[in-house]
C-alpha cells in the first residue's frame, strides 16, 4: 500500500460509513451530502452526518409534533415547519442526554454545542439556497459564545523529562514490561520526537512512508488536511531519533500492505491514530499529572515553543499548515507570563 493508497484507503473506510449512516437519516438528507463530496473531506461529512442524526432522533423523541412519526417519514418540508424556538430546545438538549444508540449520558460544551448547530445551520443554508424550504430558524437562534481557553502545553522541562523517561524508562521495569518496553523503545521515542519536533498532526504521523523521510535534506513530506502535501523540515534531534527507530524497523516483517508504512504497531501494521493518542496519554501522565496531553497539546508544544523563539506567526502558520494566521494566533502563540512580565515594568508613569 503507497502512501497515497493509505489516504484513499481512509477516505474509502468513511465514506462507507457515511452510506450506512445515511441508511438512519430522512431520505431526503442525502441530497445534501451529496452535493457536499466535492468541498468537504470524507470526515468533515461523516462528522456532519453524526450530528444530525442527533438533531433528528431529537425531533423524534422530544418534540410532540413528529412522536408518531418514524426517520423515513421525514420529508424535506418538516425543516419549514420548525421554528427558532425548537431550534433553541435542541440546542439546550445538546447540553445533556441519552443516546439513543447506546443509552450512554453525553454531555456537550459551547464548542460541542456551537460545532452540531454549525451542522444544522449549513444543512438548512443547502435546503434554503434551493428554494426547498422558505424558512431558515436556524440564523434567527444565536450560536454558543465561545470563552477563550489557556493553552495547555508542556514547558521545556516537561519535554526533556517526557523524552528521558521514554528513553530511560525501562530501568525500572521488570519481566514482561520490560520486554515490551524494549521493543517499542526507539519507535515511541522517534514518533515523540517527530511530534515535538515538527508539530504534525497525528494523522499526518500516522500516514507517513518511509519514503516520505528524506535525511539529506532533513525534511518530511505531509499531506494535509484538505489534501495538500508539503515538506516539513525536522532537526538534528528528530533525525537521530528516525535513524535509531529505522534500524530497528528493518527488522521487522510486516502484514502484506503495509510494507510502507513509517511506524508500525505490535500486530506489524501501520499505527493508528487511536495508538498514538494512547502512548501520548501514558507517558504524558508520568511527567505531569495537572495537564491533560494530547497529540494535539504536543503539537501546541512545538508551535508556541517556535514562536517564542522567532516571533513570526506567519512563519508558525505556514509550518503548522494553517489557513489563517489567526488560527494559529488564537491556538498556539501563548505569549506566556515571562512576556506578560515585561508589560509591568514597560510604562512608567511618573518620571524619577
Amino acid at each position: 500500500m503507497d502512501r497515497t493508497a493509505y489516504h484513499t484507503q481512509v477516505d474509502k473506510e468513511n465514506t462507507l460509513k457515511l452510506r450506512e449512516l445515511l441508511k438512519e437519516l430522512p431520505p431526503f438528507a442525502r441530497d445534501y451530502f451529496r452535493a457536499m463530496g466535492t468541498t468537504t473531506s470524507s470526515r468533515t461529512r461523516l462528522s456532519y452526518a453524526y450530528d444530525l442524526k442527533v438533531f433528528f432522533q431529537f425531533l423524534l423523541k422530544e418534540n410532540p409534533a413528529f412522536q408518531h412519526c418514524s426517520m423515513d417519514d421525514l420529508r424535506v418540508d418538516i425543516l419549514d415547519q420548525l421554528q427558532s424556538v425548537d431550534i433553541e430546545e435542541y440546542q439546550e438538549y445538546l447540553r445533556v442526554y441519552q443516546s439513543q444508540d447506546t443509552g450512554l449520558e453525553n454531555t456537550n460544551g459551547e464548542r460541542g454545542i456551537k460545532r452540531k448547530m454549525s451542522a444544522l445551520r449549513s444543512f438548512y443554508a443547502y435546503y434554503y439556497k434551493r428554494e426547498m424550504i422558505h424558512n431558515n430558524p436556524t440564523l434567527l437562534v444565536d450560536m454558543p459564545k465561545l470563552h477563550d481557553k489557556s493553552i495547555v502545553k508542556l514547558d521545556p522541562d516537561e519535554v526533556a523529562a517526557l523524552l528521558d523517561y521514554i528513553e530511560h524508562a525501562g530501568d525500572t521495569l521488570t519481566g514482561q514490561k520490560k520486554t515490551y518496553y524494549e521493543k517499542t523503545k526507539e519507535r515511541d521515542l522517534a514518533i515523540f520526537t517527530l511530534l515535538l519536533g515538527t508539530g504534525i498532526r497525528v494523522s499526518e504521523c500516522v500516514g507517513l512512508d518511509v519514503d516520505d523521510v528524506d535525511f539529506q535534506n532533513y525534511g518530511i513530506k505531509v499531506h494535509r488536511k484538505g489534501g495538500n502535501e508539503m515538506i516539513v523540515y525536522f532537526g538534528d534531534e528528530v533525525a537521530q531519533a528516525l535513524e535509531d527507530y529505522l534500524a530497528v524497523r528493518e527488522g521487522i516483517t510486516p502484514l502484506p500492505g503495509h510494507e510502507h508504512a513509517l511506524f508500525y504497531s505490535t500486530q506489524r501494521r501501520r499505527i493508528g491514530v487511536k495508538a498514538v493518542e494512547n502512548l501520548v496519554k501514558k507517558y504524558a501522565r508520568e511527567v505531569t499529572t495537572t495537564k491533560k496531553i494530547t497529540p494535539h497539546k504536543l503539537r501546541s508544544t512545538y508551535g508556541t515553543a517556535l514562536y517564542e523563539e522567532t516571533g513570526d506567526i506567519y512563519l508558525v502558520a505556514d509550518v503548522l499548515g494553517h489557513k489563517d494566521v489567526n488560527t494559529t494566533r488564537k491556538h498556539y502563540a501563548d505569549l506566556g507570563d515571562a512576556h506578560r512580565r515585561k508589560a509591568a515594568s514597560a510604562v512608567r508613569l511618573r518620571e524619577k
